[in-house]
């Protein structure tokens, strides 16, 4: 399966006419930019994207591996793979992604996990991070797949800390109470949280801590 989609991106009320693909070698240097871009310090420069990384991805699971292109430049991506997963299993994002690598790609597996996504700070307003989002939906459809799952950094949790724990938090951002840059996006582009992983990342911000979110797929839902 290759996925290639045109289609228009509003800038306020302009069209700017967008591409979402499957990203190949030729992507590599426009992809790393995108991550330097979309994740400054303090977040760990060493969890950026490298070729070596991105290799693996194309060869291991290039159908996981989406990009969104307009006029020419990458302007974020998508990356994930699949896995075996039961409903309660543990997992730190460098087990759960084999650091990044995606060695551990199952495609017998009943799940697609989200390794990362990401959009340049200069294209947040164009809606390419949930059109990415329901590209890779279109994917557990396609594969068959019981749900689209990750990690989802809760960088407003350090604000809270002291006060609750990320669990606590985690029920206020899906109450409304609180706002999360990142939990309350992935809500608004359809996933629901599914617990707390701790121990999940480094990442200051979010403690270390992060939201498991999920959609699952609508034609296998009432049995997974």
């Amino acid at each position: 399966m290759t996925y290639y989609q045109e289609y228009f991106a509003f800038q306020g009320s302009k069209p700017v006419k967008a591409i979402v693909r499957n990203y190949g070698e030729r992507d590599f240097g426009g992809l790393i930019e995108v991550q330097k871009e979309a994740f400054p310090l303090p977040f760990p420069q060493e969890l950026l994207w490298n070729k070596e990384q991105l290799l693996q991805h194309v060869k291991l699971f290039p159908q996981g591996a989406l990009c969104v292109e307009i006029n020419g430049e990458i302007a974020g991506s998508m990356t994930a793979l699949i896995v075996q997963y039961k409903p309660g299993d543990s997992h730190s994002w460098e087990e759960i992604t084999d650091n990044g690598s995606i060695g551990n790609h199952n495609p017998d597996g009943n799940t697609l996990y989200v390794v990362d996504i990401c959009v340049k700070p200069a294209f947040r307003k164009l809606g390419l991070a949930k059109k990415m989002m329901q590209s890779m939906y279109e994917t557990v459809v396609h594969f068959n797949l019981d749900r689209l799952l990750g990690g989802g950094r809760m960088p407003g949790y350090h604000v809270f800390s002291a006060a609750m724990t990320p669990e606590e938090y985690l029920e206020k951002v899906a109450a409304g109470e609180i706002n999360d840059p990142v939990i309350t996006f992935l809500m608004r582009a359809g996933r629901v949280p599914a617990g707390v992983m701790r121990d999940y990342l480094d990442d200051e911000e979010s403690k270390n801590c992060a939201a498991l979110m999920e959609w699952k797929n609508p034609f296998k839902a009432a049995t997974t």
